[in-house]
């Protein structure tokens, strides 16, 4: 082959007509997805194609404000049809089934704008969280949730982990401060950050903590490259985060940082 020569063109795959003869009949996953909406008495509105694999995914729109369209995708290996909704940079639903019919049925709720506890009431393959349920309710609620479940999870850590004894002392002493107990917290790698919104992706105008092995802690940001100093304490730490903390902060609120403010 010459060095210039174009790449070979992928042609979009069929779904496997053994696992999924329906689709495989209607040659695409939004015809068989609209044939059997038609059929159950459902309105999902024009189903919605993705033109580099229009045979093995599909979406539909929600009529619900900051609602994005629900994906659907077939698995490979097995008979599955996967979905997820997500709204305001969370997800809210998830899940997996074989029937195409129950999949209509949990669209057609998520488009009408339903709550996603009576999503799972209409499709009960349809999974439904406990923070997802509470990021439904506010940005308030989604943030007491949230805290308390990372403290949750850092204390059944401590046992097994040594970094989640630095990570849950670090935690415990910043929701003891009012200013970050109102942001959204989250770890990653072991750093504990804290974000003005609730939805991903998250805000960088905070800065983070990274736990050392010898005890102490680095404070960086807002930006991932600024050392802001090292701390002998979870108190000090914390102290350089909120010395830190942009203008006027206030609560987390609902959204993502790419959502204007």
């Amino acid at each position: 082959m010459s060095s210039n020569s174009s790449p070979v063109r992928r042609e979009p795959s069929f779904a496997d007509p053994d696992l999924y003869p329906d689709v495989a009949e209607a040659r695409s996953l939004a015809a068989a997805l609209t044939s059997v909406a038609s059929e159950l008495g459902l309105s999902l509105g024009e189903v919605l194609t993705n033109d580099s694999d229009p045979y093995r995914s599909a979406g539909v729109e929600s009529l619900a404000p900051d609602r994005k369209p629900s994906w659907i995708i077939l698995g490979s290996v097995e008979r599955w049809f996967t979905f997820s909704g997500w709204w305001q940079g969370v997800e809210l639903i998830t899940g997996s089934t074989v029937d195409l019919g129950e999949m209509a049925r949990a669209l057609d709720a998520w488009r009408s704008g339903a709550k996603i506890r009576e999503i799972h009431e209409a499709a009960t393959f349809v999974k439904v969280s406990e923070l997802a349920e509470a990021h439904e309710l506010g940005p308030a609620e989604a943030v007491a949730v949230k805290w308390r479940r990372l403290l949750e999870r850092l204390r059944q850590d401590v046992d097994r982990l040594e970094l989640a004894r630095s990570v849950l002392a670090l935690a415990e002493t910043a929701f003891d401060e009012p200013k970050l107990r109102q942001l959204y917290p989250f770890t990653s790698h072991w750093s504990l950050h804290f974000t003005t919104c609730t939805g991903f992706p998250f805000s960088w105008d905070v800065p983070f903590v990274d736990p050392l092995s010898d005890g102490r802690h680095v404070v960086s940001g807002p930006s991932r490259g600024t050392v802001v100093g090292e701390a002998d304490t979870p108190e000090d730490a914390v102290a350089m985060v909120v010395a830190g903390l942009p203008e006027n902060c206030g609560p987390a609120v609902a959204g993502t940082a790419d959502d204007p403010r």
